[in-house]
């Protein structure tokens, strides 16, 4: 039987319930491509009708998965690089290993400049970017003050290039059914669709050496 939130309380739990089928449908359907709002108050136990009092859109829904992503990633991050002092550029590579633990965020990366963040309205917009932004600072800090030769704005191309390629590269090892199958039948497309976080580490480590090299010209 569906009920109504009647307290703040009890509407924030109605959200969390909401966020939670969302992480769930995401994870079991896979990927957010295939999560929808009637699936997802169902799985919450709600009333289709009665989400908008916790979320406008599935795209504000998933906007805030991403935040908290955010925040995630930058908690892990600092934990992961947490007394390190003196890391060489390609010992900073270590944001892949916190990027891949978490699949979902991964999976957003690609779709919050794609339709989330332009799908909502502008003052939840500017709360995302707000928040993002923030933490993202916090990631930037800590790659710097682990590092023995990054600079701010090295590590802020380490943080960029993680980002797209996560993006990219999330999806491209997470293939659609028809697409694992076509790859099976043509190894060579298929070539591509290698594990996500030895080839991410890989790219990010040529990028943080590179980086020092090059300004170090």
């Amino acid at each position: 039987m569906h009920s109504r939130a009647r307290s703040p309380e009890a509407k924030v739990r109605r959200a969390e319930d909401l966020l939670d089928a969302a992480r769930a449908l995401a994870a079991a359907r896979g990927g957010v491509r295939h999560v929808t709002l009637a699936a997802v108050t169902e799985a919450a136990g709600l009333h289709p009708s009665a989400v908008r009092r916790y979320f406008d859109s599935k795209e504000e829904l998933l906007l805030e998965l991403a935040e908290r992503g955010w925040h995630q990633w930058r908690d892990s991050l600092t934990a992961h690089l947490a007394g390190a002092r003196g890391l060489t550029p390609a010992e900073s590579a270590a944001v892949a290993t916190t990027l891949a633990a978490q699949p979902l965020f991964c999976d957003l990366l690609t779709h919050v400049p794609l339709s989330l963040e332009g799908e909502v309205g502008i003052e939840r917009a500017r709360r995302y970017k707000t928040s993002s932004f923030a933490a993202y600072d916090g990631i930037v800090e800590a790659l710097t003050v682990s590092s023995g030769t990054l600079t701010t704005a090295q590590a802020q191309d380490l943080v960029a290039a993680a980002l797209g390629l996560t993006a990219h590269l999330w999806q491209v090892s997470h293939p659609t059914p028809t697409l694992a199958e076509l790859y099976a039948q043509n190894p060579r497309w298929g070539h591509v669709a290698l594990d996500f976080e030895p080839r991410l580490t890989r790219l990010l480590q040529a990028v943080a050496v590179g980086a020092t090299v090059m300004d170090g010209e």
